[in-house]
């Protein structure tokens, strides 16, 4: 049986680094094609296509969280701690977006993610003899990669895994060929998840902005940045155990201009999340545009805030089945009107969505 195939017409193609000429996009089954005919056709309209867009930070609960990011263009999620087996029947589902998940995250006796946040004991890592059990218990669950809770042991004391444990937690899961993403909000956490050589730091400090010297060493290890600013602005306003007072979204927004203008790469996400225990309810999709904005108001282009959401998240964080509208590729697209590359808020005027070929809007 022949594939279904869709033509899409009169558009201008985002090639991750411009926007082109209007031009037909065709569609075949879940992939772009080559082709140039199709058996459906449907006029863009002048419009611009972008790659689905991809948010690399959100906590996941139900199929209403994948239907809201999926309305809003956002076509692949990275769920960063849920607990698995409530999403397992939402894999490959042709209407709904992609997603990978951490599954549990690791933590400290005493943290919130055991106290206020619903996670199992199991979560708790005791100390570095403890790591390899963590990470095997998180394989063998699903995880697709590990998530790592990095606080600063001078306000949580022990409820803040050490320097050792979190070392031996990266050591563990990069023996087994995992990638690691490690929650920190303060400076000093960043410091700890650097020394430890962590792969992706999610969120952007809020107590100082980061200083010459750890951007420098962020940059030297090839570590990946996910500031969550959505998130950020909405916790620096909060006054939670984690932080000290005085915490300033402002310093979250320099962080993140100082580790852009040093070249390590910056990536959209949100920490969307819909759970009742979350410090901030981020609604999915809506605010992965709203982090494009706010990418944009950090100093990065509107086509670079374009790439942390589409090419260059999908080729960092070993997506590249998608990103980039190429024959091959994943169908996972947005077709918007106007031109995010000249104005980033463009991205919200939504006319179509196509998740792996199959059109949900």
């Amino acid at each position: 049986m022949t594939a279904a195939s869709t033509a899409i017409t009169n558009v201008r193609v985002f090639d991750g680094q411009q926007v082109s000429e209007p031009r037909t996009v065709v569609v075949e089954g879940a992939l772009i094609a080559s082709a140039t005919t199709a058996t459906t056709t449907v006029d863009g309209q002048g419009g611009t296509l972008l790659p689905g867009l991809i948010d690399a930070h959100v906590h996941l609960i139900d199929r209403a969280d994948l239907a809201k990011g999926a309305d809003t263009g956002v076509t692949t999620m990275l769920d960063m701690a849920s607990h698995l087996e409530r999403l397992a029947h939402l894999h490959g589902l042709p209407d709904l977006p992609d997603f990978r998940s951490a599954g549990i995250p690791a933590s400290a006796a005493g943290g919130m993610q055991t106290t206020r946040m619903g996670f199992p004991l199991s979560s708790i890592v005791s100390g570095p003899a403890d790591a390899e059990r963590f990470v095997t218990e998180r394989l063998a669950e699903g995880s697709d990669y590990i998530k790592i809770i990095v606080e600063d042991p001078h306000i949580m004391g022990t409820a803040a895994l050490d320097a050792g444990t979190i070392a031996a937690l990266v050591a563990s899961a990069h023996a087994h060929h995992q990638r690691v993403f490690a929650h920190v909000t303060t400076v000093p956490a960043v410091q700890m998840a650097t020394n430890a050589g962590v792969d992706v730091l999610t969120h952007a400090p809020i107590d100082a902005p980061l200083d010459d010297a750890l951007v420098a060493q962020i940059k030297a290890q090839g570590i990946i940045s996910v500031p969550t600013l959505v998130m950020m602005r909405s916790v620096a306003a909060l006054a939670l155990p984690t932080h000290r007072p005085g915490s300033d979204f402002g310093h979250a927004l320099a962080s993140v201009r100082a580790l852009h203008h040093a070249g390590v790469p910056v990536l959209a996400g949100t920490d969307a999340s819909s759970t009742p225990n979350s410090p901030f309810r981020i609604a999915h999709g809506t605010a992965l545009h709203e982090e494009l904005e706010l990418f944009v108001s950090a100093g990065l282009s509107p086509t670079e805030a374009l790439q942390s959401a589409t090419i260059r998240c999908a080729d960092l964080l070993d997506l590249s089945d998608r990103g980039a509208i190429i024959p091959g590729r994943r169908a996972d697209l947005v077709l918007v009107t106007g031109d995010p590359t000249a104005d980033i808020r463009a991205t919200r005027a939504i006319q179509g969505v196509w998740i792996a070929g199959t059109r949900v809007r």
